[in-house]
């Protein structure tokens, strides 16, 4: 049985989340999408709504078999990457897909963001790959995206933009930031002769210390 309370509590979180990625310069118009994962189905942003015209109730639910309302309003084009992410990463419940202005600079230019700053790790890896170039919407961007992914969190989308995975929508935001904060920094880079990398050892360490960065719940 679904739980209605909390899917009320998801739509209104994707709601905020699109909000805040619009007022904080991460996206812009329509484009981008964000979901979550509820049971076996997904709550995801509608097609071609603008965040600030954006209510709790145009977000639309896709069941596992990828039926949705056909009455209601029609899903992100996208849908199809995020129902396959959800499905394919039991370790995350929510995915932000946005077209940040560094990160999209730096897929457009297929450069993926090296390790530059222990920051990067935020991603779940020592750098942030690209997925090659598939159309939008379709099965073989899916493909791509998690492929690419193989595990970490955040990942550019060659001519695209940039895709988080996280275990909650809050999570997913913040990396979404900061993937953008260290594309901003390495575009910087670039026009300055490049970063001096870190090493394969100190990424290790980094990664392994980000295990336990932060406030975490006792008992």
């Amino acid at each position: 049985m679904m739980d209605k309370a909390l899917e009320n509590k998801l739509r209104e979180q994707i709601t905020e989340v699109m909000q805040a990625m619009d007022a904080r310069g991460l996206n812009r118009g329509t484009s981008g999408n964000v979901s979550a994962r509820l049971g076996s189905s997904l709550l995801v942003t509608p097609t071609g709504i603008p965040p600030s015209a954006l209510q709790p109730e145009h977000i639309v639910l896709v069941d596992a078999e990828g039926h949705f309302d056909q009455d209601g309003m029609r899903p992100s084009s996208e849908w199809r990457m995020h129902q396959q992410l959800l499905a394919l990463r039991p370790d995350v419940n929510a995915v932000v897909h946005c077209h940040s202005r560094h990160a999209t600079m730096l897929a457009c230019a297929h450069r993926e963001i090296p390790p530059m700053h222990y920051m990067v790790a935020v991603s779940g890896g020592a750098s942030i790959p690209v997925a090659p170039y598939a159309t939008f919407g379709s099965a073989e961007l899916a493909e791509s995206v998690i492929a690419t992914l193989d595990g970490r969190y955040a990942a550019l989308m060659a001519n695209h933009g940039q895709v988080v995975v996280a275990p909650s929508l809050k999570h997913a935001l913040l990396i979404t930031e900061e993937v953008e904060e260290q594309a901003a920094i390495y575009w910087g880079t670039l026009a300055i002769g490049g970063p001096a990398l870190l090493s394969d050892d100190e990424m290790s360490r980094i990664l392994d210390r980000f295990k336990t960065y932060g406030q975490k719940k006792q008992g």
